[in-house]
């Protein structure tokens, strides 16, 4: 699935679809250059759950928690990690077990941890234009904005 948006709004607005439809347990891998709309796409993302706590980066933090939706958002920054080993250090099982969804920025670092994750790349195309590429998970075949 493909998308081109034109606004951080519109980016927000992909991620919300997409928000609405998702499941517990279910695993988003970005990737996508630094100011590309990964954060963007998570507000979006977290207002499709339901979830009403301000959204911002978790670059320093490593995991956001929002649990204030119809299912907990769990909102990772792995750029300053380098391999799976440092995924699990972090509690990802744990995470994984509370049945909300996670949202991995940078899954690239820890991508052979990822398996059957829905991959999400995130392309600046333009000062404010992103090319949105969805792929996997069946359910989602029916996005339409």
């Amino acid at each position: 699935m493909e998308f081109i948006t034109h606004s951080p709004e519109e980016t927000e607005k992909v991620g919300q679809v997409l928000g609405k439809i998702l499941t517990p347990g279910t695993v988003l891998a970005y990737t996508g250059d630094l100011g590309a709309g990964k954060t963007a796409f998570t507000r979006g993302l977290a207002r499709g759950l339901g979830a009403t706590e301000q959204v911002t980066s978790p670059t320093y933090t490593i995991v956001n928690e929002y649990l204030s939706g119809r299912m907990p958002l769990f909102h990772f920054d792995m750029y300053r990690l380098t391999s799976r080993e440092d995924l699990w250090d972090i509690g990802w099982e744990d995470y994984l077990e509370r049945g909300g969804v996670c949202a991995v920025e940078w899954s690239e670092n820890v991508a052979d941890a990822l398996d059957g994750a829905i991959r999400i790349h995130i392309q600046k195309t333009g000062e404010e234009t992103r090319r949105i590429i969805i792929e996997g998970g069946e359910a989602l075949a029916d996005i339409s904005l």
